[in-house]
């Protein structure tokens, strides 16, 4: 077994003591995770991110749909970044653990720092810019949506 596929491994079997990681497609047979990609940084942030892909690339109408980002230390972090660009719309949801959301604009700078945990939803559309950082000992597990919104 390769280092990164033991390490892959060890990140599922992690997140699966805290959430289930299993994935029912419409007419096909259930799985779990079909890929894990480790972010080192991500966006500029500070320590790893681990995404957790449930879709295989063309499986829906954007790859990005349904992923698990995974925070496993203090200040992990997604640092700034917009999906306006991309015409991308993205939602989070907290499964495990606790967090800060801060979102900003270009011209006003940061507009609002929210403490996000388990059952938290935050919404990012539009040309705006948002971060996400672990605060706690405890890991940080967000289940992301992105949507495109074709203009």
């Amino acid at each position: 077994m390769s280092e990164t596929t033991s390490e892959n491994a060890k990140i599922i079997e992690l997140v699966s003591q805290y959430i289930d990681l299993s994935v029912t497609p419409f007419n096909k047979p259930e799985r779990t995770v079909v890929k894990v990609d480790k972010r080192d940084p991500m966006y500029g942030g500070n320590g790893i991110v681990y995404l957790l892909q449930m879709f295989d690339e063309g499986e829906l109408t954007n790859n990005r749909i349904g992923a698990y980002m995974v925070f496993f230390n203090k200040g992990d972090e997604a640092g700034f970044h917009t999906h306006g660009t991309r015409n991308e719309e993205e939602l989070y949801i907290v499964m495990h653990g606790e967090g800060e959301y801060t979102e900003m604009t270009k011209k006003e700078g940061i507009i609002r720092k929210k403490t996000i945990k388990k059952g938290s939803i935050t919404a990012m559309s539009g040309e705006g810019f948002h971060s996400l950082i672990n605060t706690t000992d405890e890991v940080l597990i967000v289940f992301v949506i992105t949507t495109n919104n074709p203009k």
